[in-house]
């Protein structure tokens, strides 16, 4: 007898790889962001990072038309509502947080922000066990948090701004992520955040428009700091809930801090050694319980 062969198909990665790859992507953005601070402030780099993705998302929803990939569809007013609020609480937290890095190393400063996912997720917790992971991984995130007393008032006071606004993307893009329109949406959120932060940063740029080594940077930090990560971070929101979404964000800090100590010679201590294992057997732990 001659069985039939089942057709191919192409198995959807598990999201905490998935997750890793846009965590890598975005944290070699930020290493990327922390050498452009030599010629731009955290204002200037954070709009030329948001504008240069915009500029690149634009460029891939008008080969989506050209191929006819969008005709006869249209977006909502209440979509189009929802993507430029989406682009605000982007810019806000792209700027909060480098203005956070300017004055802390990488993996602290995404370790303070991460209260914003970590009020999410313990906001969903469902169980014991769930809930012993998710006070794992904050126990974790606490200790790499750890930063010294002088000077760093102000940027830890950005990274929990930031924080804040990474708590509204995670519940805004979970909802973004279902849309029929989930690119186009992070496209013009895109946009719109770079309208919305360009008072505070288009100076800034401006002074460095006739420099074609800055602007290509640019375009290489938006490409790897928000065009590839947040279209990844939409495909993992589409298949798991917010509040596993907000859980996984544990493992950012942890990256932030490799990328740190690999780019940048930030090197960990032993302590925050402790507390990237604290992360890591929680995210273990709690992977199908959030």
């Amino acid at each position: 007898m001659i069985s039939a062969k089942r057709p191919f198909q192409l198995r959807f990665p598990a999201p905490e790889v998935l997750f890793m790859v846009a965590a890598v992507s975005q944290y070699l953005g930020a290493a990327l962001a922390v050498e452009l601070f030599l010629v731009l402030a955290p204002a200037g780099t954070a709009l030329l990072r948001v504008g240069s993705a915009a500029l690149i998302m634009t460029i891939i929803m008008a080969l989506r038309v050209c191929r006819g990939q969008l005709s006869g569809k249209y977006i909502s007013r209440k979509d189009l509502q929802q993507a430029c609020l989406f682009g605000v609480i982007l810019a806000g937290m792209n700027t909060s947080i480098y203005f956070s890095i300017a004055e802390l190393p990488l993996g602290n400063a995404v370790a303070v922000e991460f209260l914003g996912p970590l009020s999410v997720a313990a906001a969903g917790t469902r169980n014991k066990r769930s809930a012993g992971a998710l006070a794992l991984a904050a126990t974790g995130v606490a200790i790499l948090a750890g930063v010294e007393a002088s000077g760093t008032l102000r940027g830890v006071g950005f990274a929990v701004l930031a924080g804040s606004f990474w708590a509204g993307y995670i519940l805004l893009g979970h909802k973004i992520a279902h849309s029929q329109f989930a690119r186009e949406e992070l496209g013009i959120g895109l946009l719109v955040g770079a309208l919305a932060i360009s008072p505070i940063g288009l100076d800034d740029v401006m002074s460095t428009s006739d420099s074609p080594k800055v602007l290509a940077l640019g375009c290489v930090l938006g490409l790897l700091s928000n065009v590839i990560p947040y279209r990844i971070e939409q495909l993992i929101m589409s298949r798991i809930s917010h509040t596993r979404f907000a859980s996984l964000q544990a493992l950012l800090p942890v990256t932030a801090t490799i990328i740190g100590f690999l780019l940048l010679l930030q090197t960990p201590s032993p302590r925050e050694l402790i507390g990237i294992g604290l992360v890591v057997t929680a995210i273990a732990l709690g992977r199908n319980e959030l």
